[in-house]
């Protein structure tokens, strides 16, 4: 029974089998053909870098007879001899901006690796927050600096910012051995002045050198006119003064007899300080009134708004010196009631003017006189006299004298 038993379970096992067996066979033979397609399809797309070069090649290039060229072997090797192929730090070198990555940009400099131009060497005058893709554009051609050594890949780095920067310094030169005025615009404002940027060239203003205003933020965008006060290169040190340029230009401007208007900015016991379109004037005491003044500040105050006629200037220091007794209708005009004084102050200019203009004449008058009186005296001793001997001559004494002497 037993062994009935097992070998009725091993046939029934082995029907069973028999009955999966056609299907079984039938489905590896799907996956197998499957599996064949799908390596065939990876295996076209995974051509080796030969069976490319085979797709690719179109036969037998016929070869050029180097007779027919103009450059031989030997110029090749000439030329290939004289080519320097050394790139070092500092080099400035030609090279043409290829693509845009990693927050700067690949140059072709002719090297065996492209250049790298970070964003912060890409340009001396940048916006905060500038993209590389606002300073430089792709296909340009422009100078390079190189800033360092080879890295492991062979690449370098590039600046042009090095280049924009010492092509500044060479026009601030420039601009400070002409000595002419300049504008420049305001980009910050510090605790002692404010900060212009000159060619690209960040100076400083002092606030002493300001003219008319204060080093407050309302300043920055303004375009000041400005002259320099000191070039130091060695140092990157670049000094400006507002108030040169304004007092030069205005002193260009002013003659002795114009009348100016100003403010009292100080008062000394020899006189006053007037501000004048940002130059300071001296109004001193002796000219203020015909008047004698024993207390100044009975007269002024600092701040009062006065009208003055220069009376002497120098240009190249920017001084000029004032007077209000010039402008007083009648003498004393300015004690008793200086507002009448300031209110005419052109017409009693005008006046005086023309009063010194016919004092000039008369002094020339009467200097004509005195020469025309002199040739008429020289002329008679120029003479003889009519009875044809010296005694007419002044000189005779004199000679005498001398004669008597070297006996």
């Amino acid at each position: 029974m037993k062994f009935s038993l097992a070998s009725a379970t091993l046939v029934a096992s082995c029907g069973v089998a028999a009955s999966f067996a056609p299907a079984f066979v039938s489905q590896q033979s799907t996956i197998t053909r499957e599996s064949r397609s799908a390596l065939s399809v990876a295996a076209v797309q995974q051509m080796t870098r030969f069976d490319r070069l085979k797709k690719a090649y179109k036969g037998v290039v016929p070869m050029i007879d180097p007779s027919d060229l103009d450059f031989s072997y030997d110029d090749f090797n000439t030329a290939v001899e004289a080519t320097d192929y050394a790139f070092n730090r500092n080099d400035v070198v030609k090279g043409t901006v290829v693509q845009y990555d990693n927050g700067g940009c690949i140059v072709d400099i002719g090297a065996k690796a492209s250049a790298f131009l970070p964003v912060a060497e890409a340009a001396l005058i940048q916006q905060q927050g500038s993209q590389i893709e606002s300073l430089v554009e792709i296909d340009a051609e422009m100078d390079f600096q190189i800033i360092s050594e080879e890295d492991e890949n062979g690449q370098l780095l590039v600046s042009v910012r090095r280049i924009q920067y010492r092509q500044a310094w060479d026009n601030v030169a420039a601009m400070n051995e002409s000595d002419d005025a300049f504008e420049a615009e305001v980009i910050a404002i510090n605790r002692g002045g404010a900060i212009c940027l000159v060619a690209g060239l960040r100076a400083f203003l002092p606030g002493s050198h300001l003219t008319g205003q204060l080093p407050t933020e309302d300043l920055i965008g303004q375009q000041l006119p400005l002259k320099f006060l000191e070039v130091n290169q060695e140092a990157n040190k670049l000094v400006v003064s507002n108030r040169r340029a304004v007092v030069e230009k205005q002193m260009a401007d002013l003659s002795r007899g114009d009348v100016v208007d100003g403010f009292v900015k100080a008062l000394k016991p020899y006189g006053a300080f007037v501000e004048v379109g940002g130059m300071s004037g001296l109004l001193h005491i002796s000219q203020i009134s015909y008047d004698r003044i024993d207390d100044l500040e009975k007269v002024f105050q600092i701040g009062d708004k006065v009208k003055c006629m220069i009376i002497d200037h120098d240009k190249a220091n920017g001084r000029i010196a004032l007077s209000t007794k010039s402008l007083e209708p009648e003498p004393g005009d300015m004690l008793r009631d200086s507002a009448r004084v300031f209110e005419m102050a052109e017409e009693t200019a005008r006046k005086y003017h023309e009063r010194m203009e016919m004092e000039r004449i008369a002094r020339e008058e009467d200097t004509k006189n005195i020469v025309l009186g002199l040739g008429d005296s020289l002329d008679s001793l120029d003479g003889d006299d009519v009875n044809g001997d010296d005694a007419a001559d002044p000189l005779n004494d004199v000679n005498d004298s001398l004669d008597s002497l070297l006996s």
